[in-house]
């Protein structure tokens, strides 16, 4: 029995040709749909994250916006008349400055002072009705006063004052249910142990109001009274609800102490002091993220219940030491909706265009021919994602002709979208992005001209970034909108013109595209306006998203201006510094880079590298925002907040004294007195010459200042009377029982008080101490600060002890330590290295890690150069005076010869004569005096 070979089922040729058709237009549209999908998806969390920045700084700014103006009317009222008061009466008689603070401040909740006795006096404004109608306030009244006042006879009486408009009293109640001790409230406790900074409450709801808010509290500086301000944060909730990015968004803002400061849902707090942790307010989502992530900023993606969200955790620094979470939750599927609904569109559309080839492939397979293999030839290297490829031979049957150019169109329209694409995705400069987009687009959607015009809204017109092609109706640079200007009429000239507003995410307008197409049967079918409606869209998008980074980085770029100025504005003689030394290192880091021949012509930088750089040069002084002023100013030796000169010069005087009284007993004659009153002349002369410290002090002068110093004056008054709390408990602990007075005490001393050991306040600097984590590697000194007179009298050069010079030296410590804190993006990782290193040496001697001159780098070495040339012809220095241009350029070749500074880079600084163009920029004319290069290279080691 022979055996029958079955045969597969057998199809006509125009069977196959659609099918092919079908099946290619199908894989593209799904490689399309596919890539569009991740990177929207990819996009929008992003964007997500992006926003959360954003909405942490709105929150930011909106908390610290109320706690600033706050702290101003705590120092005011602390500084008044009103923590004296030592009675009701006098009280009342003094509210003038709290009634108009409440007056200047609506968000401020109540203003009040706590007395030491227990006495307490409250001011509140009474604009809530909750308030008036819990209160039963007078119709009239328009402010409260709250009085607890402590009787001869021990009773503590409690009062409420109605006050009008202009401060005048209305009634007076005498309240019995109102009693309680302000000095057991946590806010009084916190302004007593940090006297002289305002201090910050947790979050909790109000006693009398039931708002939710904070107290800041400060001890008086005129009086022995805390003084407290409440500020409401009533529009926190309302705040987060217009901050939700879909609606089904979850966001709470937490304390640092874990309480919910606000939520998307009802906190049901009114019965509560303090407010609700995370876990009691039943969001679970939201619980999940803060249980899973640190505030990063960063968006990340949890599954919760089969359900995808996107989480972002931000921190928020309001100041005053009190920190906020931000927990924000998205659903995935709301955030993507939009997105869903394009790609199923796409599909459609893909489904559509297929179904309008199949008619065409159905007619052409009849005449097909021997053109089959290259169609064949064709699809295959599409389904390869191959989409270009040199154009297929004319075929003399019509319908083949005209599959082979929709086959060629096809390629080239997908290989101009996904070029499109990856522009909109990578381009970063927003004329150059629209340049390369429009020329594809263009091509994408066979146009024959299109424009691009970018939304000025200061002047309320359109500007033209960029076009492509010749417009028949060519149109202005600039012009008024609305409205548009006339486009082609009725097909005039045979071309259509489309014109598409192009607006981003939250409906903004951005722009303005024009296209320009032929009248043809494609380009009237609704299914191009809906693709050029499609891709405006994605343009828009792509436009918004490069301004607001360009913004966001003009932002940043104008903080760190802001730090600079804030820096040099801290003290009046070093004002500029931060804003001469990176002008100047930018400046010779260019130059460098320019460079064409010599030893730098492979030194290129990147432009994010030149970023970088930028931010640190700028950034290089940061921490000198803890350095303290009166010793970076320390113009003389006794000098710590004021010259203690005068000190000395009135031991003098008592000195001077004392020889009259003595020559008045008769224990001196004449002589005797004249002789001693000019040595004590002579001696205080010496004293004040050596407190200036302008030259160097030699063995022979200290030896007579310590025996100035020992001579002896009368002291007759206890010295421990007018202490601050500090200084009477390190005095009692040095010296637990006074000395019995009259005492007699040194002219001159180095007493134990001067001394002040480091404590718990000991920094984490040296090589061997476990806390170091930077790898700082300096010298401690043995003191925190040492004020001792002959102490500080015997600093042998300059005015700075090693305590001094280390606080000094100690902000490079601090710059490094901020800055690596900083979340810095990818390509700013440097900026603390570069911004921290301008004070390492070449021979590793430096500061603040000894860091060796084979590991900095050439812009670290151009940091050191530029800061220590500006240093050394700053004319706003009061302890020297600027040095002129010639001696500048031999301190730092003698710098060089000491390995301090860099030779090579210090020959190239001389010999591109860089050195004349920042004397003209930055020096005075009489500093410019003339510069000797040979014999400057003849003090440098040779190459």
């Amino acid at each position: 029995m022979n055996r029958i070979l079955s045969v597969p089922q057998q199809f006509r040729i125009r069977v196959h040709i659609a099918a092919l058709t079908m099946a290619c237009m199908g894989l593209v549209a799904a490689l399309l749909i596919g890539l569009g999908w991740v990177a929207t998806t990819r996009q929008l969390v992003q964007d997500a994250g992006e926003r959360a920045v954003r909405d942490t700084l709105l929150l930011r700014e909106q908390i610290r916006l109320q706690l600033i103006p706050a702290q101003g009317a705590l120092r005011q009222i602390g500084a008044g008349r009103l923590p004296l008061a030592a009675d009701e009466a006098t009280r009342l008689q003094a509210l003038n400055v709290l009634l108009g603070e409440l007056r200047a401040n609506p968000l401020e909740a109540a203003i009040y002072v706590a007395y030491p006795n227990g006495d307490f006096l409250l001011g509140r404004p009474l604009r809530l009705a909750s308030i008036r109608q819990r209160l039963n306030v007078p119709e009239s009244a328009v402010y409260l006063v709250q009085t607890i006042s402590h009787q001869p006879d021990g009773r503590s009486v409690g009062r409420f004052h109605f006050l009008g408009e202009d401060g005048r009293l209305q009634q007076s109640q005498e309240r019995a249910d109102y009693q309680f001790d302000p000095r057991t409230r946590p806010w009084y406790a916190l302004a007593r142990e940090h006297p002289g900074t305002a201090q910050l409450s947790n979050p909790y709801r109000f006693a009398t109001t039931q708002r939710l808010g904070v107290t800041l509290s400060q001890q008086a500086t005129s009086g022995d009274a805390v003084v407290g301000i409440d500020v409401a944060f009533d529009d926190l909730e309302q705040m987060l609800v217009g901050l939700r990015t879909t609606p089904g968004t979850r966001l709470a803002l937490l304390h640092s102490s874990g309480q919910v400061m606000a939520a998307t849902v009802n906190l049901n707090s009114s019965d509560r002091d303090t407010q609700p942790m995370l876990d009691a307010i039943g969001e679970p989502e939201l619980l999940r993220l803060q249980q899973t992530s640190r505030h990063t900023g960063k968006p990340q993606i949890l599954t919760i219940d089969g359900r995808q969200w996107v989480g972002l955790h931000t921190q928020i620094d309001i100041g005053l030491g009190g920190v906020f979470e931000l927990l924000q939750m998205l659903p995935l599927d709301e955030l993507t909706a939009e997105a869903r609904q394009r790609a199923l569109y796409f599909i459609g559309l893909a489904v559509i265009l297929a179904l309008l080839l199949l008619p065409l492939g159905w007619a052409a397979g009849k005449a097909i021919g021997r053109s089959i293999n290259r169609l064949r030839e064709r699809s295959l290297r599409i389904a390869r994602f191959d989409f270009t490829g040199s154009r297929l031979p004319a075929s003399r049957v019509s319908e083949v002709g005209e599959l082979s150019q929709a086959m060629q169109h096809m390629g080239d329209t997908i290989e101009a979208f996904l070029s499109l694409t990856e522009r909109l995705a990578t381009v970063p400069e927003v004329e150059r992005m629209l340049q390369q987009v429009l020329e594809q687009l263009t091509q994408a959607t066979q146009s024959q001209a299109a424009a691009v015009y970018l939304w000025d809204a200061q002047a309320g017109s359109m500007q033209r970034a960029a076009e492509a092609g010749s417009l028949v109706t060519p149109l202005p640079e600039h012009f008024a909108y609305p409205p548009l200007p006339a486009g082609p009429r009725g097909a005039q000239g045979g071309v259509n013109r489309l014109d598409l507003e192009l607006r981003g995410r939250q409906g903004g307008l951005q722009g303005l595209l024009v296209l320009e197409f032929k009248a043809d049967a494609a380009h009237e079918d609704a299914a191009f306006q809906r693709f050029a409606h499609r891709l405006s869209g994605m343009l828009a998008v792509a436009i918004e998203t490069r301004q607001l980074l360009e913004s966001q980085r003009r932002l940043f770029d104008a903080i760190i201006q802001l730090i600079a100025d804030a820096i040099d504005a801290k003290s009046a003689y070093t004002g500029g510094h931060c804003e001469r030394v990176p002008q100047m290192a930018i400046a010779f880091a260019d130059h460098l880079h320019a460079a064409a021949d010599g030893p730098y012509a492979d030194f290129q930088m990147s432009e994010n590298e030149r970023y970088a750089f930028r931010l640190g040069a700028w950034l290089h002084d940061c921490g000198k925002v803890t350095s303290p002023e009166h010793i970076v100013d320390k113009a003389t030796k006794l000098e710590a907040i004021r010259n203690r000169i005068h000190e000395v010069r009135l031991r003098f005087e008592i000195l001077w004294r004392d020889a009259e009284l003595a020559a008045a007993r008769g224990e001196l004659d004449a002589a005797q007195l004249a002789a001693r009153q000019q040595q004590l002349i002579d001696d205080f002369t010496f004293v004040a010459t050596c407190n200036v410290g302008g030259e160097f002090l030699s063995d022979d002068a200290i030896a007579r200042l310590q025996a100035i110093g020992a001579q002896g004056w009368q002291r007759h008054f206890d010295d421990r009377l007018g202490l601050s709390d500090a200084e009477l408990r390190q005095l009692q602990q040095l010296r637990p029982e006074a000395p019995s007075l009259p005492a007699t005490e040194a002219l001159l001393a180095d007493l134990p008080e001067h001394r002040i050991p480091w404590g718990e306040d000991r920094p984490a600097v040296e090589a061997g101490d476990p806390r170091n984590k930077y790898g700082f590697d300096m010298k401690l000194p043995s003191y925190q600060q040492n004020l001792g007179e002959l102490h500080n009298l015997a600093i042998r050069r300059g005015t700075l002890t090693d305590e001094d010079r280390f606080k000094i030296n100690d902000h490079m410590v601090q710059t490094y330590i901020m800055l690596k804190g900083l979340p810095w993006p990818p390509g700013l990782e440097q900026v603390p290295e570069l911004a921290a290193t301008h004070h390492e040496r070449m021979d590793g001697k430096g500061y603040p890690r000894r860091i060796p001159g084979e590991r900095l780098g050439v812009l670290d070495r151009v940091m050191a150069m530029c800061d220590v040339f500006e240093a050394l012809t700053a004319a706003d220095r009061p302890y020297k005076p600027p040095k002129t241009l010639s001696e500048t350029l031999r301190i730092m070749a003698f710098m060089c010869k000491e390995q301090h500074l860099d030779p090579g880079l210090f020959r190239y600084f001389l010999r591109s004569r860089l050195w004349e163009a920042f004397a003209v920029r930055f020096m005075k004319p009489e500093q410019r005096d003339t510069v000797d290069l040979d014999a400057l290279e003849a003090l440098l080691p040779k190459p």
